[in-house]
């Protein structure tokens, strides 16, 4: 089992920042990538970005290319996601989560963090 522990998550204006962070621990020899997923009221839960351990690699959805950056700390197993220019459509609450491959299916992701609201106002 990995432990997950979102941070970061609060209130925003319109154009403004975020930065989150997701503190891994336990099991986490077998989570070979990172990732971030988040859900509106009434929406389905939707991957965000990830994340690869060893090799960096990233992928992110299309609707936060250019605005949103996923990094890591491996040495503090600690994943971020900086959140520039962020929208109204943004608002969600925003959960971390431990997963075997890069990809965007949240089947393959297998321990999960407790969410954090993040909203945006306009």
């Amino acid at each position: 089992q990995v432990q997950l522990v979102e941070s970061g998550g609060g209130l925003v204006q319109a154009g403004g920042s975020l930065r989150l962070s997701c503190a891994a621990s336990g099991r986490t020899f077998s989570s070979a990538v990172m990732g971030w997923f988040r859900q509106a009221p009434g929406k389905e839960r939707e991957f965000v970005a990830g994340i690869a351990w060893t090799s960096g690699n990233t992928a992110y959805a299309d609707s936060v290319k250019g605005r949103f950056t996923i990094s890591r700390d491996n040495a503090k197993n600690t994943v971020y996601l900086q959140m520039n220019s962020l929208t109204a459509d943004d608002t969600a609450v925003y959960y971390c989560a431990a997963g075997r491959i890069l990809t965007p299916a949240s089947g393959y992701y297998d321990n999960w963090g407790q969410g954090t609201q993040v909203t945006v106002s306009s």
